[in-house]
């Protein structure tokens, strides 16, 4: 399923191809290997509260959302090969391209609103 992902916020679109990682294999594997992540394109990871870069290439932007889609606790370009503390608040982790969330201003308090797209 793909997903389109608002700062409402701030009333900025953060993704507009993002996929939802729901099961143990997707969350497991999540970007892992991936040469790139264009701007666009993300991860929402469901349930999630904790997450690590091993295995990346690619610096990211990650978001961790209460269960109302506010961010308890951002990351701006994580490079690969770290791990985050638990956030017990987080129920979901939302992963982009770095520099998405310093380009819309998104901040740790924002909101954001998930849409299936078409």
């Amino acid at each position: 399923m793909r997903l389109r992902v608002n700062n409402v916020t701030r009333d900025r679109l953060l993704a507009d191809r993002a996929e939802r990682a729901t099961s143990f294999v997707e969350r497991f594997v999540g970007l892992m290997g991936r040469r790139s992540l264009a701007f666009g394109e993300g991860l929402h990871i469901v349930p999630c509260n904790s997450i690590h870069t091993f295995f990346m290439r690619i610096p990211i932007d990650v978001a961790f959302l209460d269960p109302e889609g506010t961010i308890v606790k951002q990351f701006v370009a994580l490079p690969p090969w770290r791990a985050t503390s638990m956030y017990f608040q987080a129920k979901s982790v939302l992963e982009l391209p770095a520099g998405t969330l310093q380009a819309s201003g998104t901040q740790e308090g924002d909101r954001l609103a998930f849409e299936a797209v078409p």
